[in-house]
């Protein structure tokens, strides 16, 4: 299938995107870093969700919109009006099969940066009306929100004992999620999945439970 992921060059869109090659899939980035990929099967685009002219890539069966920024004093604009951007663009054709938001744990719980937070929770709601409308081609939309995940964004954290030692303690499973099992969930709910809809799956190893932002 023809898959485009958006935030394709790190961190959770990079697993995405290596996931779907390595199960044969057909891939397109869409990222304002540079080609870290360099692989059969894939294909880069260097743009900015917001402010480029997004390219011509084909019908898309599968959109993964992973593009984020966090504190950055864009989230609500990068975060949902440019994925709204992207989806408004690629979405709504016949050829459609899957519509995936990669959101936040924030998203239901308000514990990170407010703008973030907002940003997110608007994914949501957005996948959601998404679900709506792409239903009429047969295809699925929902979203991951991941609570914390082992990339370099959250390495302000990672790297300081301190405070690390405090977010294990409010997290009941005392770990983090890889990229690599996002990108996993991320291939099930897009490629497998036919039923599930307008959802949106939280994995993120029981910080919802005591949801104390910590930074």
């Amino acid at each position: 299938m023809n898959v485009l992921v958006t935030g394709s060059s790190q961190g959770i869109g990079r697993a995405i995107a290596l996931e779907f090659l390595a199960h044969g899939h057909r891939v397109a980035g869409i990222d304002r870093l540079e080609d870290t990929i360099r692989q059969p099967g894939y294909v880069h685009y260097q743009r900015d969700i917001l402010t480029d002219d997004l390219p011509d890539t084909g019908d898309v069966e599968i959109l993964v919109n992973n593009a984020g920024v966090q504190d950055s004093g864009r989230d609500i604009d990068v975060n949902l009006k440019g994925t709204i951007r992207v989806t408004e663009r690629y979405a709504f054709t016949p050829a459609i099969r899957s519509v995936l938001f990669i959101a936040s744990a924030s998203a239901s719980t308000g514990a990170e940066f407010p703008e973030y937070a907002a940003s997110k929770g608007g994914v949501v709601a957005y996948m959601k009306n998404t679900a709506l409308r792409v239903a009429q081609y047969g295809a699925t939309a929902n979203s991951l929100s991941p609570g914390g995940v082992l990339t370099a964004l959250n390495d302000h954290v990672i790297k300081d004992a301190a405070l690390w030692e405090k977010i294990m303690a409010e997290t009941l499973l005392p770990k983090w999620a890889q990229p690599e099992e996002i990108a996993q969930w991320a291939y099930f709910v897009t490629a497998v999945n036919r039923s599930m809809t307008a959802q949106d799956l939280l994995i993120d190893n029981g910080e919802a439970a005591k949801a104390n932002f910590i930074w």
